[in-house]
């Protein structure tokens, strides 16, 4: 279990913890309709109270059950990384966003493929589970590109932007013997 929140390192990438400074970052991102569209309800405008308010929260989150990394990129957050850890049953879900400026160029892969090998490592976990919209097929291809397998759809999962549409949502799962013989 770990006691400090670790720094991750990948070829391109940092994984740390969040930082007042990331604030400026997370809203200019955050402030793209298209990048909400796959996201869970976000305030439009979305203004520097509510950027404050998601640094500050994922912060202060409990590492050893939460932990939530901020994913950057030279001097630059370009998105989050999330997990949230059930230590009965020995499994996590990963969430995570990259800002829109930056799809296309195998961040968000990277940034899961590093953090799936230290939640393995770490809480010794038996799988890792994600989900997504069913349209928003880019974050299905990170998942499978990470070696995650669909397990099915989980219908009428979530909310959309009005509360007369709901949204499907894909579920992906990889167990910790795929992750060890993919490494």
């Amino acid at each position: 279990m770990p006691d400090e929140q670790p720094v991750l390192k990948t070829k391109r990438l940092t994984l740390r913890r969040f930082r007042l400074t990331d604030v400026d970052d997370v809203i200019v991102f955050a402030n793209d309709e298209v990048w909400q569209r796959y996201l869970p309800p976000l305030p439009f405008p979305y203004e520097r109270v509510h950027g404050e308010r998601f640094v500050a929260e994922s912060s202060l989150r409990d590492w050893k059950s939460k932990p939530a990394f901020a994913v950057v990129l030279g001097d630059t957050m370009i998105g989050e990384i999330n997990l949230r850890i059930n230590k009965r049953h020995q499994t996590a879900e990963m969430g995570y966003a990259i800002a829109r400026k930056h799809w296309g160029n195998g961040y968000a892969t990277e940034a899961a493929s590093a953090v799936v090998g230290w939640a393995f490592e770490t809480f010794c976990l038996a799988k890792i589970h994600a989900v997504a919209i069913v349209d928003n097929k880019r974050s299905w291809r990170v998942m499978e590109r990470i070696g995650m397998t669909k397990e099915g759809v989980l219908r009428s999962a979530v909310p959309g932007s009005n509360s007369k549409h709901r949204h499907d949502m894909a579920y992906y799962g990889l167990l910790r013997e795929e992750w060890e013989h993919r490494t």
